[in-house]
This record gives C-alpha cells, sequence and structure tokens, in this order.
C-alpha cells in the first residue's frame, strides 16, 4: 500500500474525504489553491464535517506534514491560501 514515511503523500492523494485536483498544492496562485479546495469541499459527499472546515483541515495538513521540507516561498502562498480560502467562504 505504502510506506509507513510516506503515509502523508498517501492521504494526501487518496483522501477520503476530498476528491482534491492534481497538483492543487504545487499551483503558485492562493485564490486558485483555495477556490479548487473550496469546490472539492462542496463537493464531496463523503466530507465529515462542514465545506470549510474540511478544505482548511487539508491545507493545514499539507503545510504541517510538508514541515521544514516546504520551502519558505511556497509556505507564504499556501498561508495565502489560507486568507482566500476565509474570503471563498465569507469566514
Amino acid at each position: 500500500m505504502f510506506k509507513k514515511k510516506n503515509w502523508s503523500v498517501y492521504v494526501t492523494k487518496h483522501s477520503f474525504a476530498l476528491d482534491l485536483e492534481e497538483g492543487v498544492f504545487t499551483w503558485n496562485n492562493p485564490k486558485r489553491i483555495a477556490l479548487s479546495l473550496k469546490q472539492s469541499a462542496e463537493n464531496s459527499l463523503r466530507r465529515k464535517t462542514t465545506p470549510f472546515q474540511s478544505a482548511m483541515s487539508m491545507l493545514n495538513f499539507y503545510i504541517n506534514r510538508a514541515g521544514e521540507k516546504l520551502p519558505e516561498e511556497k509556505k507564504t502562498i499556501l498561508e495565502k491560501a489560507k486568507i482566500e480560502l476565509r474570503k471563498a467562504f465569507k469566514k
């Protein structure tokens, strides 16, 4: 299935809660990332919480699992995606 050290990659690619667009976390446009996560969360029939919470959880999961390996530039983009996600959900 997957190696223990790569479980976060597996979860990101095979999330049961959300069907993510290919490469969503590699994009350089925070608004595009946020809107994609919003759409995935709203379209999911398997999520266990609100669309906003599901989308934000997946974004936080990715940031946290990448940890120190996440380049500062990419972390900045993903942190801005959080802001855009809040705007998209009017939070």
